[in-house]
């Protein structure tokens, strides 16, 4: 627990950072646009229509397209901004429709009285309309503050540090410690938010200028901290720490550990994590600079890179055509492979297994129709399914798509019969379950592979040697146990990575 608190601040900062930006550019740019619709009518329908569709589109994939979308203009394409933005837009419709609703429930007798005095339209709206329409305005703000909050902790794969860092990580190494910790802080920062809003709502409603002015303050306060943490790194001139990515699994996060540790140990720079990334953005983000360095697998290259339809003859050809693009095409440097290969595999539970006499995907086949198959957000469609598919003719009852951490489980406990699991996960062996073998060789090997953004190389050449010691360190148990030291035994990524490295350190030093 002390460890999951001792990030609490971090992750707190940032979640607050989000909100707080987000719902100050969502009310600047909603009630202008609310005022606009009832005064030019014809605007209202496409306005509300616009706001409402961005409202159906799911809360993950708004922020996910923001990456590409910014990627195009060139401009920072993971982490805050692509959040702020998507935030934003999640954030206008309650305030935009309450707006609109507020000023045109104005009693028509009022408006006509200020008009009867002499007042122009703008004296109308901003003396009559408007303080009337005060508080069903600030009630839009309530929404619109609970939903940002809330969807503020799906910012984490698109590279924004959340609450949510507490819940995506926390749900793939099964520390259920981090899911509590951050879904707890999420919900009470949701309540202090929102009786904060409903003090400023009372207050404007019942005119108690004492309530209105204590909320006021205390958002005030919020808005100024916000400011500062977010203008102080700037100011410190604090150098730009070495951006480790990586994607939504244990290993992952081990690996991340174990480059950032190196990384600092070797050459004393800062580095920072970026986690639970998606394959395609932790790619595009290492691509444009925004990440210096991940490690990605030999045939997630060759797949849905170099998108090559015929397998590799040797793992040796996947690493060097991978690595003959990455360099040549993109710019990108690859350090080496750390020396283990983790394949996509299908999975099944072992006593199933030999009840059937399932060894290998071939002799699965006549079994599948009647059987259900798991598999992450990604694998179904990925170029390696389809191969899988095409050189099997596998063809299974139901498709699940469910979150990697609970594939192994539910496998394990027969939900589903089969799963697309990786070969180094340690689970497989701590759940009794088999790795069936690819014997048409469908699936490209998976050779680890470090890889680094264009600039790193020579920005920071230490940092390259200092990756280059963990070339060919780490074998396919090693990297099996260190996953199971997390997923099985509930070891932090940190230390893990800290007890690989001092073994790595002794073993030099002999």
């Amino acid at each position: 627990m002390s460890q999951q608190l001792a990030l609490l601040p971090g992750y707190l900062t940032g979640h607050l950072q989000l909100t707080m930006l987000a719902l100050l550019v969502a009310i600047a740019v909603s009630i202008p646009l609310g005022v606009l619709a009832t005064r030019v009518k014809w605007l209202e329908p496409p306005l509300l229509a616009t706001a409402g569709v961005i409202q159906t589109i799911p809360s993950l994939a708004l922020l996910a397209v923001m990456v590409p979308v910014l990627a195009a203009f060139d401009l920072q394409s993971i982490g805050f901004l692509p959040a702020l933005i998507g935030l934003t837009l999640y954030g206008l419709l309650p305030i935009l429709r309450n707006t609109v609703t507020g000023i045109e429930s104005v009693d028509p007798a009022l408006t006509e009285a200020a008009r009867g005095v002499g007042m122009t339209e703008a004296q109308q709206l901003r003396k009559v309309a408007l303080p009337l329409a005060l508080p069903m305005i600030v009630g839009g703000v309530r929404t619109a503050t609970v939903w940002t909050v809330g969807i503020a902790t799906l910012s984490t794969p698109v590279g924004a540090t959340s609450l949510g860092n507490y819940i995506f990580s926390g749900l793939q190494t099964r520390n259920f410690t981090a899911v509590l910790v951050g879904s707890v802080a999420a919900a009470l920062l949701a309540l202090v938010l929102d009786g904060l809003v409903h003090m400023l709502e009372v207050g404007i409603r019942d005119r108690r200028r004492g309530l209105t002015a204590m909320s006021s303050g205390v958002f005030g306060l919020l808005l100024l901290f916000v400011g500062v943490t977010l203008v102080a790194p700037w100011v410190r001139g604090s150098a730009r720490p070495i951006r480790i990515g990586s994607k939504s699994f244990t290993e992952q996060y081990v690996l991340a550990d174990i480059l950032a540790e190196q990384i600092h140990a070797k050459t004393g720079l800062p580095t920072e994590k970026v986690e639970s990334l998606g394959s395609t953005v932790v790619f595009d983000a290492v691509k444009s600079g925004d990440i210096d360095v991940y490690v990605d697998y030999s045939g997630t290259i060759w797949a849905t890179v170099l998108q090559k339809k015929a397998q590799p003859t040797s793992r040796e050809q996947a690493i060097r055509e991978s690595t003959r693009y990455l360099e040549d095409e993109l710019g990108m440097t690859v350090v080496g492979p750390l020396g283990f290969e983790n394949t996509y595999a299908l999975v099944m539970r072992d006593a199933q297994s030999t009840d059937l006499g399932v060894r290998d995907i071939s002799e699965l086949v006549p079994f599948a129709p009647s059987m259900s198959m798991g598999a992450d957000y990604e694998f179904f469609s990925r170029p390696e399914w389809k191969a899988v598919k095409t050189s099997y003719g596998l063809k299974f009852e139901k498709l699940r798509t469910m979150d990697p951490a609970l594939m192994y489980q539910a496998v394990a406990q027969g939900t589903v019969d089969v799963i697309s699991g990786y070969s180094t996960d340690g689970r497989i062996d701590a759940l009794d379950l088999r790795v069936l073998e690819d014997d048409e060789h469908a699936i490209p090997p998976y050779d680890a592979l470090i890889i680094t953004s264009h600039h790193l190389k020579e920005a920071h050449p230490e940092v390259m040697d200092a990756l280059a010691e963990l070339v060919g360190t780490i074998d396919a148990a090693q990297m099996r146990k260190m996953n199971g030291d997390v997923d099985q035994r509930g070891e932090a990524t940190a230390v893990v990575a800290q007890r690989f490295l001092g073994g790595l350190a002794a073993e030099t030093n002999r």
